[in-house]
């Protein structure tokens, strides 16, 4: 991943569709502190567990001077339905199907499953400070845990 933005490095500021048709980018959130975390797919079970706990944490990370902005290549609509059937609080966002964010970060990737291989994202966190810079990375994250390890890293940054 040497090619991609690290630690230190300004957090690409590339826009993404909202589900209400609108556009959001990370530098929307200067000032703030921002966890964007990518996950791979609308409504299956782990991205649905990792929406939800994100969503039940937002009113602490907002205490911490955090917003959140949750990523996956699924159309606005999509999104529109997947918040709607789980009352998500966490908003979300559609990155571009070539050149978006996540290509720009390398989290849209190679990925293998049953001995095919294929292009999809990886479920990683970044959490940017009020400045824009890359404050911290989790990539392979696990679901379990995570939205509260993230918490305490917003907390303490």
């Amino acid at each position: 991943m040497s090619n991609f933005p690290a630690v230190g490095d300004a957090i690409p500021d590339i826009a993404m569709e909202t589900p209400e048709g609108g556009s959001v980018s990370p530098k929307d959130f200067a000032g703030s502190k921002l966890v964007i975390f990518f996950y791979p797919k609308d409504d299956t079970p782990g991205c649905t567990t990792e929406n939800k706990d994100f969503s039940a944490l937002k009113a602490e990370f907002e205490a911490a001077g955090t917003k959140l902005l949750g990523v996956s290549k699924d159309p606005a609509k999509k999104h529109a339905k997947f918040i709607a059937k789980h009352g998500l609080t966490a908003p979300l966002a559609t990155d571009a199907e070539e050149g978006g964010l996540s290509d720009a970060l390398g989290v849209w990737a190679e990925k293998q499953m049953y001995g095919k291989t294929y292009m999809g994202m990886v479920r990683a966190t970044y959490l940017v400070d009020a400045e824009g810079k890359i404050a911290r990375i989790w990539d392979k994250v696990k679901v379990a845990g995570h939205a509260e390890e993230v918490l305490a890293a917003a907390k303490a940054l």
